[in-house]
C-alpha cells in the first residue's frame, strides 16, 4: 500500500491520567490505524501511527478533542520513517 504514511503526534496539557492513551487506542482502531501510544516522562503523550491522509486528519481531530477529562494545548505534527504495524496499542513509559 503505497499511500500509508507514519506520522509522529506529541499532545501536550492535561493528557496523562485522564485515560488519554485508551481514548486514544479505542479511536485508532476505529479509524483503522495501527501503532502505539505512551506517556512520556514530561506529561506529554507520544503516537505514532501508520495510516492514510485520509485516517490521519481523522486522527489528528480526535487528538485535539481528546477525552472529556483531558486539556489539549497542543499536537504537534511530523512525518516518521515507516512503522509497520498490525494493530494498534498502549506501549510502556517513554
Amino acid at each position: 500500500m503505497a499511500d500509508l504514511q507514519t506520522r509522529r503526534y506529541v499532545i501536550s496539557g492535561r493528557v496523562q491520567g485522564v485515560g488519554f492513551r485508551w481514548f486514544v487506542e479505542r479511536e485508532a482502531a476505529q479509524i483503522g490505524v495501527a501503532g502505539w501510544v505512551r506517556n512520556r516522562e514530561n506529561g506529554d503523550v507520544e503516537v505514532m501511527a501508520t495510516g492514510t491522509r485520509e485516517q490521519h486528519g481523522a486522527l489528528r481531530v480526535r487528538l485535539q478533542q481528546g477525552p472529556r477529562a483531558a486539556r489539549v494545548d497542543q499536537v504537534s505534527e511530523s512525518t516518521a520513517p515507516l512503522l509497520e504495524a498490525q494493530s494498534f496499542r498502549i506501549e510502556g513509559v517513554w
